[in-house]
């Protein structure tokens, strides 16, 4: 009785001590932002701040070694540290940390979102509540835009800073198709009229996961009911049976005649270079601008948007429960949110995206400066993408998607 006594009491201390280490990280983490962000930046003097991120685009990786790291050197003397790293293998890294209890790790930042952010802070992998404390975002940022909100459905209750946003738009060839269509049943009349020359990429890949949202936000009454709320199959059972009888109409008309979908987006761009389809799509409103200066895509590639609008997916920064500098990391991240480092992204020098940042909080001369940037011809307008922003579901509508997609449309 006494071991088992002994066995309890030691699986309980382990408990508290590990409910005990979320709180004081939390804890931690408030404390320093209750301090003057004078203080803050003070005492980011001299340290070292590690990036964990992906580091897979060099364009982005120089943006971050070239651009912003030389500037944190100068302004604040910060040693800004890239570690690439995809972001899965991050979070197993900050688990085994915690499992651990190593309270002082070796990661200040990660950059993440998506089903990643839900699952770093359902495992209490994040050390609480900071982006209301960034001067910059208190600034510069719409504080009250759903996108910073949630991130694919999950609440991001302050623990992530909007870093940067992409959205999905169609790609065509303007020297065959002077008109793009406006909607998606004007796109099921073009592709009737042009068979063959329209196709999607299946529901297990992101974009063409992404395109389905999108004719499931069409063909819903507003897309807000479909984004708002968690999914409930039977609550939108209409709904998705519009989208599937939407689909299985088109498909005798797509490629190949719906016999067969293109396993990646990178199939489908190649049908489109090659000119066998004369659209391709992509879940970044500047991605063509690259394949077009490689000679991939053609010269008269344009993109456009339909109703009800383009889904867009805004991407966060954050502070991981152990991270060694806390202080360094909320300048560098507040850094990060400055118009200056955001007109940087935006320009096609390294990174070329697109930004969260409200340009009707920026003054006169630096809002100029952002709508002067040019982005390239194949890219919509600032103010066409930002008039035709979505938020996306929730994720639990990706595997729904997926399963249903391959049930209700390629079996029958």
């Amino acid at each position: 009785m006494r071991k088992r006594w002994l066995l309890f009491s030691i699986i309980l201390t382990a408990l508290l001590a590990a409910c005990g280490n979320t709180s004081s990280n939390e804890t931690a983490l408030s404390e320093v932002t209750e301090n003057p962000w004078s203080d803050i930046e003070s005492a980011a003097d001299g340290t070292t701040v590690r990036l964990f991120m992906w580091g897979g685009d060099e364009g982005i990786n120089q943006y971050i070694d070239e651009w912003a790291a030389p500037r944190l050197k100068e302004n604040y003397n910060i040693e800004l540290e890239r570690v690439p790293m995809d972001t899965g293998e991050i979070l197993q890294k900050l688990q085994t940390e915690k499992q651990a209890g190593k309270s002082e790790g070796t990661i200040d930042i990660i950059w993440l979102n998506g089903e990643n952010f839900k699952n770093a802070k359902e495992n209490d992998l994040l050390a609480g509540s900071f982006v209301n404390e960034l001067p910059n975002f208190q600034e510069y940022y719409d504080t009250d835009d759903p996108a910073f909100q949630t991130d694919f459905g999950a609440s991001t209750d302050g623990m992530e800073a909007p870093w940067g946003k992409v959205q999905f738009v169609f790609h065509y060839d303007q020297s065959k198709l002077e008109t793009p269509p406006s909607s998606f049943e004007e796109l099921k009349s073009w592709v009737e009229q042009n068979p063959g020359k329209f196709t999607y990429p299946n529901a297990e890949d992101f974009t063409g996961n992404a395109f389905l949202r999108h004719v499931l936000y069409a063909k819903a009454e507003n897309p807000s009911a479909i984004y708002e709320q968690s999914l409930d199959e039977e609550r939108i059972a209409a709904t998705a049976d519009q989208t599937w009888r939407y689909l299985e109409e088109m498909e005798s008309d797509l490629w190949r005649k719906g016999d067969h979908y293109p396993n990646t987006l990178t199939e489908l761009d190649r049908l489109y270079s090659q000119g066998e389809v004369w659209m391709t799509m992509g879940y970044n409103e500047a991605r063509a601008e690259s394949l077009i200066e490689e000679g991939v895509f053609p010269e008269t590639t344009r993109s456009f948007i339909m109703e009800p609008g383009s889904i867009g997916n805004t991407h966060f920064l954050s502070i991981p429960f152990n991270s060694p500098e806390p202080e360094g990391a909320l300048t560098v991240i507040n850094f990060m949110l400055s118009p200056e480092a955001q007109l940087a992204k935006l320009k096609p020098d390294y990174w070329g995206e697109n930004t969260p940042i409200s340009l009707d909080k920026l003054s006169e001369n630096m809002r100029e400066k952002f709508e002067s940037v040019e982005r390239g011809k194949s890219v919509p307008s600032q103010e066409k993408l930002e008039e035709s922003f979505l938020p996306e579901s929730e994720a639990g509508y990706v595997e729904w998607i997926k399963d249903q997609w391959f049930n209700e449309v390629v079996q029958q």
